[in-house]
């Protein structure tokens, strides 16, 4: 038998495979695709009540042309929700809410804003990315965990922050640059992510991420002195521009105003710090706040940052040997490139969901870091994120189910961080099995 012969028996059960696999994988897109478009649909079908954030803002931005207070809701027209944005964006949303355009045709702005996010959205691929990979992108943009449909739906700003924040990411994991204009692209990244952050503050710890990146570690900590600066700017440009609407904006942050709608950590969010605190409610201890956050900590580290540690540790084999820690991880980021650049959205992905306080429609912006993520997964664990991700609360949301006020995003965003793990600790393990053949 020649060796032809012998290589098209032996390659093609492997190829017949494949196709069934493709095309199961296929059918399995197309299904969880229009259940997402279908969700959609119905939901903008339901008809009155939405879009009570972007009224809230541009009658904040209104409020403040027109010389009143904006963080005080009786200076809000049409509204009784308060505004939670620093004073530097009261300027900086004015052109979005002139002539109230966004008001009346929001929903139509969104729906292509969010593809557009898809369509910036990097690949961690050496090659160029297919119309499959584009695809996916959009679809976890507009279907994962609902979450667009919840901006869709409250008319949130969070549409623009993820705009701003899938720039970051191109701009943080650059395909083709090379040398100090990677750098730099990589710099402006860092800022733009920096200053997204800052629209919501808790979110802050997503930037240490950018540790991960596959740079000298003098680079990475520029990146990180770079990305807080662009945290610090709008803060320093509220305090100096601004100082009173600051104050104001911390009493209302607070809840210090009396007989109005406030925004702080009480309110209802299915977040690691309510799980605490809804179990420090059923054992009696409820004005116990140290042992509240003590339990949230605790709760992030067992079931986010643990986990994508010991994955790290073990599966890229640096815990042990002669060179500090930090200089074995430094280095193997660097040797590693495509593979650093997937643990560092990993982690913004671990980190963006400890935050204490994410509501319903941040969960789009998470859903960003999953897109950039899902397209490189193997074919079970892109089965089981499109799955548990997209198809599951889409069905959920058009049985009518309702997500606020429970902890089933909380449920399935760690479901599939989970997944995403297992399958990069598989990766890993293969390759260092390749690279152990002669």
């Amino acid at each position: 038998m020649s060796d032809v012969t012998g290589a098209t028996r032996w390659l093609g059960p492997s190829a017949d495979t494949a196709a069934k696999r493709n095309v199961w994988l296929g059918s399995l897109i197309a299904i969880v695709t229009v259940l997402a478009l279908y969700n959609l649909a119905n939901d903008t079908a339901l008809g009155t009540g939405y879009g009570w954030d972007a009224r809230v803002n541009c009658a904040a931005v209104d409020a403040h042309v027109a010389g009143l207070d904006p963080y005080f809701v009786k200076n809000l027209k049409g509204t009784s929700y308060s505004y939670p944005y620093l004073p530097a964006t009261l300027d900086a949303f004015r052109p979005f809410c002139a002539g109230g355009l966004l008001v009346d045709h929001y929903r139509g702005f969104y729906l292509v804003l969010a593809a557009l996010c898809g369509l910036l959205l990097p690949g961690l691929r050496r090659s160029r990315a297919g119309l499959r990979d584009v695809g996916l992108k959009v679809l976890c943009a507009l279907g994962a965990f609902v979450g667009f449909e919840w901006v869709l739906a409250s008319g949130n700003f969070a549409i623009l922050g993820g705009l701003l924040t899938a720039v970051a990411l191109a701009l943080l994991l650059p395909a083709e640059a090379n040398g100090d204009r990677r750098f730099l692209m990589r710099a402006a990244g860092a800022a733009l992510l920096g200053l997204v952050v800052s629209f919501k503050l808790v979110f802050c710890p997503v930037l240490a991420a950018l540790y991960f990146l596959p740079l000298r570690r003098a680079r990475k900590l520029g990146l990180l002195a770079v990305a807080g600066f662009g945290f610090a700017l709008p803060i320093l440009i509220s305090v100096v521009f601004y100082p009173e609407l600051f104050a104001s904006w911390l009493l209302a942050i607070k809840g210090q105003i009396p007989n109005q709608h406030s925004v702080h950590l009480e309110e209802i969010n299915p977040s690691l710090l309510l799980v605490a605190r809804n179990l420090m409610d059923h054992i009696g201890l409820a004005d116990s706040r140290p042992i509240e956050f003590a339990i949230y900590a605790l709760a992030a580290f067992a079931l986010v940052i643990t986990p994508f540690a010991l994955v790290l540790l073990s599966a890229l084999g640096i815990a042990a040997g002669g060179a500090s820690f930090p200089a074995r991880l430094d280095r193997w980021l660097m040797d590693h490139p495509q593979t650093a650049m997937r643990v560092t959205v990993l982690a913004m992905y671990g980190l963006y969901l400890c935050s204490p306080r994410i509501k319903e429609y941040a969960f789009f912006e998470l859903a960003l870091y999953l897109a950039v993520l899902v397209v490189d997964l193997s074919t079970p664990a892109l089965a089981m994120v499109l799955t548990v991700a997209i198809a599951s609360p889409a069905m959920a949301s058009i049985a009518g189910v309702a997500f606020e006020g429970s902890f089933a995003l909380l449920a399935i965003a760690l479901v599939c961080f989970w997944t995403m793990l297992f399958d990069f600790r598989s990766m890993l393990a293969r390759d260092q099995r390749e690279e152990l053949v002669p």
